[in-house]
């Protein structure tokens, strides 16, 4: 056999060998594993104080979850989807809301919309309980127990949270008459506390409360939040309310979804850490969202 004969038998045979072993190292190569994670349902049932009324929050991201009124907000239940994301979480969020309603209009006239199974459900009453009647729980506890029958009928594991919000300056500062009116700023946020305490207590059904009011208070007491916006806020200090101290600033939004999302996914918020996206897109510095962080952790561990 000639040189260049065996040359090319030998060229031959190298190519054979390659082409064997990329097939062979193709065969042993383990595929990707798929996630065995199910995708879980959220619904968030609420008010302006959800949607993130006289804040850039109210729209923001609207396209990643389901306003089942068609009406675009984003709010609270986006920053809450934006959170799960980071966190490698599968959540598909819905929300059904209206300004200055209350959770047994939301039964009446909007169940239609909800009735059907869902994981969890966030339950958040009208900022003041009973708009005729300031302070009086017997309304929202009726309510809390048609809507609960209603989820547990579609889903009897479902996880119901209710929404314990904050002290409106408003009704603390500028509300001659009203039951908070020259109050300690704390007071109104506790006893939205202790309704939605009693609402639990008496709906078995109602898996938790989460405690967003005493989050704010804890944002008061630590020095991380101004208490009174109509004396100025202090330098340093963040205001949680908007321009008519009643809704939310961005702020205080933000922290309302990091304790619905520690609550909610057993998350410590502060996993999220200062760059989280959220906060850096809606004009939060890395250390006030990492103070608010601080602050949803320690009230959901205190309860």
């Amino acid at each position: 056999m000639t040189r260049w004969m065996w040359g090319a038998v030998a060229s031959a045979l190298a190519t054979v060998a390659a082409v064997g072993s990329a097939t062979a190292q193709r065969s042993v190569t383990p595929p990707p594993v798929a996630s065995t994670r199910a995708t879980r349902t959220i619904l968030f049932i609420g008010n302006s104080f959800t949607f993130g009324a006289n804040s850039p929050v109210r729209n923001w991201r609207a396209d990643t979850v389901t306003d089942l009124n068609g009406a675009r907000y984003g709010g609270v239940p986006a920053l809450f989807k934006a959170f799960t994301l980071q966190a490698g979480l599968d959540y598909q969020v819905s929300l059904e809301v209206q300004g200055g309603r209350t959770l047994g209009f939301h039964y009446e006239k909007r169940r239609r919309l909800f009735d059907r199974a869902w994981d969890v459900v966030v339950l958040q009453e009208y900022s003041t309980l009973d708009p005729d009647r300031p302070g009086d729980p017997r309304a929202y506890i009726n309510d809390v127990a048609r809507l609960s029958r209603l989820f547990a009928r579609a889903n009897p594991q479902v996880q119901i949270q209710l929404t314990a919000t904050w002290s409106r300056a408003d009704q603390v500062y500028r509300t001659p008459g009203g039951p908070w009116s020259n109050k300690p700023i704390t007071l109104m946020a506790l006893d939205l506390r202790a309704a939605a305490d009693r609402a639990r207590a008496v709906n078995p059904l109602v898996t938790g409360v989460l405690p967003v009011g005493q989050a704010w208070n804890r944002a008061f007491t630590t020095g991380v939040a101004d208490p009174n916006p109509y004396d100025g806020v202090n330098y340093g200090q963040i205001d949680l309310w908007s321009f008519d101290q009643y809704h939310a600033s961005t702020a205080g939004y933000y922290l309302e979804a990091l304790v619905v999302f520690g609550r909610v996914t057993g998350l410590d918020p502060t996993t999220l850490g200062p760059g989280e996206q959220a906060a850096d897109t809606l004009g939060l510095s890395r250390e006030q969202a990492s103070a608010l962080q601080r602050i949803a952790r320690d009230q959901l561990a205190a309860g």
